[in-house]
Formats: structure tokens, C-alpha cells, sequence
């Protein structure tokens, strides 16, 4: 079985309580954990977003788990201050971390005041970025002129192991990309086909034997229409295909695009169920697939009921 790792959500959960969820999961016998790095949550039902790298740090400190965070640099970042940021973290807990490097979306980029590029565009500034990244771990002093602006700049942080770069993609055709330049593939949970394509494409891309992730939306509560009525209350703001969740700036717009979301329509993008059984059986499926580590990310904003429940009836069947 894959690796059971737990999802961190800044965008739902205060970083202070976060990190308390965080240890309690390792607690629980969760083996990794992941986060996502945003400026701003999906909707204001949610409303949070602490900084994924200050958090990072403490979270590791406080743990003996693998972290990894999904992070998109080129315009909210400059790829120098992203590859110092992964650098300091590899050095100080070797071999613990990782970062999966993406094009972005407007919600968290739009800040800089600069047009948001086509999509085309932005996978172009990505491998721009990534190869300034890599460079610059690689301790060498870097200058680039293309989407990105680079003049003679260095990290002088050196980590004994460099970190792995993995690649974030939804689609089969971001994936194969990724195959291409990444160290390993992060996606998020969708329908069994799709998922089966977006393997596909990576290793076809030259992802063979590279490690690949999944990050899981699940909502878990005593009762079906508890989980059904959290998982619409917190996740129906993110039940948009890409293209849409890629071009809206604002919690608000997420907010209004999900006004006529009924509590049905968000089982396609969230494992809604009350027993623990039927989510091993779930997650069992997604593991078949291939996938090396599973990220659970509860889409509640309380997670002690959901850590301990997992940790004693659904973890302990999947690693049996």
C-alpha cells in the first residue's frame, strides 16, 4: 500500500491549529503530510490562508514527517526566492521535504498587479522557473532573461540532499508535461478515468518509475448527511474544472460561481461518506491505481474526530 499521508489546509484551518492537527495526525499514525502554498482561501466560508513556508518550518520542527507543499513561483514569487525557501528547509531537515512546483492560479497571483497569462504561457514560465530552480540548488549562480528575469543570483544555502522537485498537474496533458522535467507528479482526486489517464500521460512523458501522489477531498462525519451538508458548506466552491478555477481572482467569484452547487454535485470531487469501511474501500481503489502516497485532506475545518476515527479504523486496514 501507498504511504497515508495528511493534507494540511491553510485556506480552512488557522496555522496554530494547524500545526496542532498536524502532530496529532502523526500522532494517529499518519506517515507524511503535505500543504498547499495560497495567498487566499477558495471561499470566505473558509477563510484562511496562513503562510505555507513560515508554517512549514514549524510543522517540521515539531514532527519526524516528510512534508511536502505544491507552490507556484514565476509571478508571486521569483524562482530565486522559492529555491532559497527549499533550499533552507532541505538543509535543516534533510531528506524530510519536498515541493511540487505549478503554473498557479489567478486567486493567488493576481496580487502582483500583472496580467495573468494564458495557460500556455504560464507552463512556459514554469519551465523557465524550474530550470532556474534547479540551477540554483545545484549551488550555481544563475541569470536568465525570458518570462522570468534572473540576474546573477545565487542560494547560498546548500543542502547535504538535494530536494525533489515534483511536478502538480490535474489533466493527462499537464501531466505528460510534467513527466519531462519533474522528479515525481502530485494531482488531486477525480474520477477513476481520469485519474488512470493523468498516470498515463506522466509516465508516458517520462515520469516510468518516478513516484506519483494523490491528494484525496473526503468528508467524514458520524452521520451521511453531516458529511454531506460539510463537504458542500467547505468544498462546493472548488467542484469547477480547471479552466475555471485557473481564471477567478476572488473568494467572492468562487463564491457566487458556486451559488447553484446542490449537496449531490460535490460527491464528484469529494469521497462523502460516514463509514470508515466504505472510505477503505474508497481509497483501497485510488491505490490500486498506482500511486505511491495518499494525501487525506478532511475538507472540514475540525479534524480531531476525523484524525482519531481514521487513525484507529481506516490507516490501520490500509497499511495491513
Amino acid at each position: 500500500m501507498p504511504t497515508i499521508g495528511f493534507h494540511a489546509s491553510h485556506e480552512q484551518i488557522p496555522p496554530g491549529r494547524l500545526l496542532t492537527a498536524v502532530q496529532e495526525a502523526e500522532a494517529a499514525g499518519f506517515e507524511a503530510a503535505m500543504c498547499s502554498d495560497h495567498l487566499a482561501p477558495w471561499s470566505h466560508r473558509q477563510g484562511n490562508s496562513g503562510h505555507a513556508w513560515s508554517w512549514l518550518g514549524a510543522a517540521l520542527q515539531a514532527t519526524s514527517l516528510p512534508f511536502g507543499v505544491v507552490t507556484a513561483p514565476g509571478q508571486r514569487y521569483h524562482p530565486a526566492v522559492i529555491a532559497q525557501a527549499i533550499a533552507t528547509l532541505a538543509e535543516m531537515f534533510p531528506g524530510r521535504f519536498w515541493a511540487a512546483l505549478g503554473s498557479g492560479e489567478a486567486l493567488n497571483e493576481h496580487v502582483t498587479g500583472t496580467d495573468w497569462p494564458i495557460k500556455r504561457v504560464r507552463d512556459e514560465r514554469l519551465l523557465e522557473c524550474v530550470s532556474v530552480i534547479r540551477g540554483l540548488l545545484a549551488g550555481d549562480e544563475m541569470s536568465h532573461q525570458g518570462l522570468v528575469t534572473v540576474d546573477r543570483a545565487r542560494v547560498w544555502v546548500e543542502p547535504s540532499t538535494p530536494p525533489p522537485l515534483m511536478g502538480a498537474a490535474v489533466s493527462d496533458t499537464t501531466a505528460g508535461r510534467v513527466g519531462g522535467w519533474a522528479d515525481g507528479l502530485i494531482t488531486v482526486n477525480q474520477p477513476i478515468g481520469a485519474l488512470r489517464r493523468v498516470l498515463a500521460a506522466f509516465r508516458e512523458g517520462g515520469g516510468e518509475g518516478k513516484p506519483a501522489y494523490l491528494q484525496v477531498h473526503l468528508s467524514w462525519a458520524e452521520d451521511e448527511a453531516t458529511a454531506l451538508d460539510l463537504a458542500h458548506d467547505q468544498w462546493r466552491s472548488n467542484v469547477f474544472s480547471s479552466e475555471l478555477s485557473w481564471e477567478l481572482e476572488m473568494p467572492a467569484q468562487f463564491d457566487a460561481a458556486a451559488e447553484f452547487v446542490q449537496p449531490e454535485d460535490v460527491r464528484g470531487s469529494v469521497l462523502v461518506g460516514s463509514d470508515p469501511a466504505w472510505h477503505v474501500d474508497r481509497l483501497q481503489q485510488l491505490a490500486e491505481l498506482g500511486f505511491d502516497g495518499l494525501f487525506l485532506h478532511h475538507v472540514g475545518r475540525e479534524q480531531r474526530r476525523f484524525i482519531d476515527t481514521f487513525g484507529t479504523k481506516v490507516i490501520p486496514e490500509l497499511v495491513a
